[in-house]
């Protein structure tokens, strides 16, 4: 990990979805720079896997039962976090699903909430109640969201449009909130990945999936790979990035990391 290991010296990081994936990369990363990290989820024995392997790294790491679609877990975590270390620096709204990708007719107005509720009310929710208390402090910090290149560079995914709606919803509201929060010194960027080695697609659910208009590359979706997906690594290091004073002049931004695969595909 090409990360200083002081970089990010008692400062405290509260990162949803943790148990797995993208959001247990990022933790270790920022607990790596130096970070005190909540780490948030809602599978118990995978977020004490998380905090564990933190800790007994030399981290400092706690781990916190929450669903993002539940507002009043939410708070109970971020005051949690804020009890423990006394303050709140860095947010990575990472916790999402894939939900269910299906042609319009078989989408359910259930499965269009269920999407909206976790991925873009969840990110609203998370930020809405985490940034009282990182302007309390008046140091500023850092909010990076999970978006995606779906909904954002790329419409080619056939099925997957509550997800790719939801997705350019939350870019949507890290440019809104970049204005609102910058007198605060609080700097919001979205991260979008392409394919990446993670988890996430265990919770996609497909109806009926009509074949994806033709995308062809001579060597596969990734041009920068040649086909092989991205690392949650890779992504952790950017998360990093941007939570750190490295990047102290980015916010309201969306930053790709697809190898270039949505400019192939989109």
């Amino acid at each position: 990990m090409k990360i200083p290991s002081d970089s990010l010296h008692q400062r405290v990081a509260l990162v949803t979805g943790a148990g797995s994936g993208l959001g247990k990369s990022a933790a270790k990363a920022l607990a790596h720079a130096g970070a005190y990290v909540a780490a948030v989820g809602r599978t118990q024995d995978e977020l004490d896997a998380t905090v564990a392997e933190i800790n007994r790294n030399g981290g400092n790491a706690i781990a916190l039962l929450a669903d993002i679609s539940h507002s009043d877990q939410v708070c109970a975590a971020i005051e949690a976090t804020v009890q423990r270390w006394g303050r709140l620096d860095i947010v990575f709204a990472n916790a999402g699903i894939n939900g269910v990708w299906a042609p319009l007719e078989k989408l359910s107005e259930a499965d269009w909430d269920q999407t909206m509720n976790i991925n873009l009310r969840g990110t609203f929710v998370t930020i809405k109640h985490a940034v009282p208390h990182m302007k309390a402090h008046g140091d500023g910090g850092s909010i990076i969201v999970t978006s995606s290149v779906n909904g954002t560079r790329m419409f080619s995914n056939t099925g997957a449009t509550a997800y790719a709606c939801s997705k350019a919803g939350q870019v949507a509201l890290v440019k809104m909130l970049a204005l609102e929060l910058a007198a605060s010194k609080i700097r919001i960027n979205a991260i979008c990945p392409g394919a990446i080695e993670s988890m996430i697609d265990d919770s996609t659910e497909q109806k009926e999936i009509p074949d994806r208009l033709p995308v062809d590359f001579p060597d596969g979706e990734v041009p920068i790979n040649h086909g092989a997906p991205g690392t949650s690594g890779q992504v952790a290091e950017l998360v990093w990035f941007l939570a750190s004073d490295a990047s102290s002049h980015i916010t309201g931004t969306e930053i790709f990391i697809d190898g270039g695969q949505s400019l192939l595909q989109g």
